[in-house]
């Protein structure tokens, strides 16, 4: 198990293959398909509530009930995924194929997609920390902060490649 920080670098990511496991803490934030076309036009109109650089997004609602992955190749969600690498996010987590154009979009920057298992108790108890950021009206779809310690996934594309 390779240990990853967030926020992180592209260099720090750059030695990530296809396929290594991975364990990450640090800030996460989260969002899906209410949130993150609204973070994309505020990133576009430079009114980010946080700053991206070397961000990770993972794809879920935040809730008392837990957290799990939401699939990332939904509409709303993977087209938002170019946009918010091109403003930094370097580790966008979730699961499901993407398409090769979203691959090529990860790559040109650096960035990486990790998939993580759906298993609500194994990620929630991993949270230390949680913070409504943006967009309350979402409800648990809002945009938050994590603090997490050792959240498992692997890493499902990087350089270019996917295995899904």
């Amino acid at each position: 198990m390779k240990k990853i920080r967030a926020p992180s670098t592209a260099a720090k990511l750059e030695s990530l293959e296809v396929g290594d496991r991975i364990l990450l803490s640090g800030k996460i934030y989260t969002g899906r398909d209410a949130v993150l076309p609204r973070l994309v036009e505020a990133v576009k109109s430079g009114r980010s509530p946080v700053d991206l650089k070397g961000a990770a997004i993972m794809h879920t609602a935040v809730s008392d009930a837990g957290i799990a992955p939401t699939s990332s190749n939904k509409e709303d969600i993977e087209e938002s995924i170019p946009s918010l690498a091109s403003a930094g996010v370097l580790i966008h987590i979730g699961k499901g194929a993407l398409k090769n154009e979203t691959i090529h979009a990860l790559d040109k920057v650096g960035a990486i997609f990790v998939v993580m298992p759906p298993v609500a108790a194994l990620l929630t108890s991993r949270v230390r920390s949680k913070k409504l950021v943006a967009y309350k009206e979402e409800g648990i779809e809002a945009f938050y902060e994590l603090e997490v310690e050792g959240f498992p996934g692997i890493v499902a594309i990087a350089h270019g490649k996917s295995i899904i």
